[in-house]
């Protein structure tokens, strides 16, 4: 997994053969996860509009959370955590939304919130079954 993961960060699972044309960079993050490299997520959704798919954002919150102090290999671990929870939604990308370091009587701790988020062709989002469908075909 990358260390380059922060807030805005998008990581996306198996790209659509077409969202390939959008000519993104992206580097291997965590299985089939990728790390897309773009400014943030409003560039990547007027690519993504502009080429005739939908990206949409998930209102719930996905959070991973770890002890200690601050550090890229647990970040990635927490980030883990939240793709496998995310996997089970079969949503098709993730947007980190923060990572924030805390203290409760003394001891250290961090929150890594996501958000899902999911690309497809039609303006409806597509319900679990198809989605699952689509991600295995």
């Amino acid at each position: 997994m990358p260390a380059t993961v922060q807030v805005g960060s998008i990581l996306m699972n198996k790209w659509p053969v077409s969202m390939q044309s959008l000519g993104l960079e992206s580097e291997p993050c965590s299985g089939s996860w990728s790390l897309v490299k773009v400014l943030d997520g409003f560039v990547l959704d007027r690519r993504i509009n502009a080429a005739g798919w939908n990206f949409f954002f998930m209102a719930g919150e996905v959070k991973g959370m770890f002890f200690g102090s601050l550090g890229a290999k647990k970040i990635q671990s927490a980030l883990r955590r939240i793709l496998e929870k995310v996997r089970k939604q079969n949503f098709n990308s993730l947007e980190v939304t923060a990572i924030v370091a805390k203290r409760f009587l003394g001891v250290r701790y961090t929150v890594v919130t996501a958000h899902s988020r999911h690309v497809q062709r039609s303006c409806y989002l597509d319900d679990t079954a198809v989605r699952r469908a689509s991600q295995h075909s």
